[in-house]
């Protein structure tokens, strides 16, 4: 009886799928250090690492502290290197200066670095004393010519940011920066001035953006891009007003082009490297079980930003993404002292690159052998501020989904957003193209610094990082026991200690 009653036992718990965290004993004491995280934001938020930019020092700087925190975490370098080096063009902007003037002899108005003005990611180092020409949005196409009635020869040319939404994509789809800049190269200009009216940026704060279009580089073509309030300031004196403008060109949906009275001067100095080195930082938490140590569970962050301009304008990038920086290496710290170790090897990695159309991510699905062996992708994407904790990726991927939310309810409670149904973007793009499940945790209503000065640790908001981490970790953790399996229908697997 005693032995019938023990095998009817153990088929029972053959039965039962092994869930939230192999339905054993957990260790209950695991919440997230609020203070690790803050500190960490703190460090790398700082001015100490010049806003990150990949392919310089500042980044290179940020990539050591992370293989540093992450040793002490017991992650490996990955196959004996914390470094998967690539190559990446940088511009380093060291120093920029703008004023306008009417007549010689009169007084000048100069503008600020990182105040008034920012220069575009990609702009050519170089000097402009000239003329100035309004050409609207800087569209130069047979069937939209903001330049058909204009002299931009010798001139710096001053257009606005975007394209008309009143254009077929097919014209505007190619409108980059870069691609303004040949237009008016073509026309003969010596400097390009582009107005940022993008909705999403404060009318007084100066917004940078590092992929500025493909190339070819203009190496001696200034362009530098102005707030909104500076814009408006330059039109002041001058025959259009710049909401007047805006309306014009919007209701008559033609191109509006003129001569201003006033002259500018610009001057630009920066380093331009084609193919500097750059690297994402691979680690790796080997798993505890003989079998399963050879699948992996990636949990992935991007580390580089914008960087700095001269010694004004820096963009420290605290939400984008330190935050998902800070959780990364919170989840890993917190996977270190579980009582119960990860089944499932954790590969950590630390994105270059994704400021330039997600470079790092493609060079790791490009170069990490054993992709087959990945049964899941989660990326941790500005999660410093919002009303809600959502995970992009829920619609293409439910049963990986479908995972986080067992852990929302079991063990957090912050009510993951399940409405939301979303493709994963940003650096789990790679990922989602070759089949691999991924979800990308990020925030609903916050990140309301974008690509600023202002996106400074102080606007952290400490109650959302600390949510953000614990479902992160709780997820990824469910994930490193074996019952889920990502990319096949192989048996599910019990495991006993």
């Amino acid at each position: 009886m005693k032995i019938k009653y023990a095998i009817s036992l153990l088929v029972m718990a053959l039965a039962v799928p092994m869930t939230i965290h192999a339905q054993m004993v957990k260790d209950e004491n695991q919440p997230p250090s609020l203070n690790n995280l803050l500190n960490i934001v703190n460090d790398l938020g700082s001015a100490d690492y010049e806003g990150r930019l990949a392919g310089t020092k500042g980044f290179d700087n940020a990539a050591e502290y992370v293989a540093r925190e992450l040793s002490l975490c017991g992650v490996q370098p990955y196959q004996g290197s914390w470094e998967q080096l690539f190559e990446i063009e940088t511009n380093q902007i060291e120093n920029a200066t703008f004023e306008t003037y009417v007549n010689a002899n009169d007084t000048r108005t100069i503008y600020v670095l990182g105040n008034d003005f920012c220069c575009a990611g990609m702009t050519g180092r170089g000097y402009a004393d000239a003329n100035v020409v309004f050409c609207g949005y800087g569209i130069d196409d047979p069937k939209y010519n903001e330049y058909a009635h204009v002299d931009a020869k010798g001139k710096i040319v001053m257009v606005l940011s975007g394209t008309p939404n009143f254009l077929p994509s097919k014209i505007t789809d190619r409108y980059t920066i870069r691609e303004k800049a040949r237009a008016a190269v073509r026309h003969g200009a010596c400097g390009l001035v582009i107005i940022n009216i993008n909705k999403n940026c404060a009318p007084t704060e100066v917004q940078g953006k590092v992929f500025n279009g493909e190339g070819p580089h203009l190496a001696t073509f200034p362009i530098i891009q102005p707030t909104r309030a500076c814009g408006e300031a330059l039109l002041q004196e001058e025959p259009f007003q710049l909401q007047n403008l805006i309306d014009t060109i919007q209701s008559t949906m033609e191109p509006f082009s003129f001569h201003l009275k006033k002259r500018f001067e610009i001057r630009v100095d920066t380093r331009y490297h084609p193919s500097a080195l750059t690297s994402n930082i691979m680690g790796i938490y080997p798993g505890s079980d003989a079998s399963l140590k050879n699948e992996y569970i990636v949990v992935g962050a991007h580390l580089d930003h914008l960087g700095m301009q001269g010694e004004t304008c820096l963009f420290p990038g605290a939400e984008d993404n330190v935050s998902g920086v800070a959780v990364l290496l919170e989840v890993a710290r917190m996977l270190h002292n579980a009582e119960l170790k990860p089944r499932r090897s954790v590969v950590f990695v630390l994105f270059s690159g994704a400021e330039q159309q997600y470079l790092g991510s493609q060079v790791f699905v490009s170069n990490f052998k054993p992709l087959k062996r990945i049964e899941a992708f989660i990326n941790i994407e500005c999660v410093g501020s919002g009303d809600s904790i959502v995970a992009l990726g829920n619609k293409r991927y439910p049963r990986l989904f479908s995972v986080a939310c067992d852990m929302d309810s079991a063990f957090t409670g912050y009510s993951l957003a399940r409405g939301f149904k979303t493709l994963p973007k940003g650096d789990a793009a790679a990922f989602d193209k070759i089949g691999i499940p991924s979800l990308v945790f990020t925030n609903l209503n916050g990140n309301k610094h974008p690509h600023v000065p202002s996106d400074i640790p102080e606007n952290i908001d400490r109650d959302y990082l600390y949510k953000t981490a614990k479902l992160v970790y709780e997820t990824v953790y469910e994930l490193t026991f074996g019952n889920y399996q990502g990319r096949s229908a192989r048996s599910k697997r019990i495991r006993f200690k």
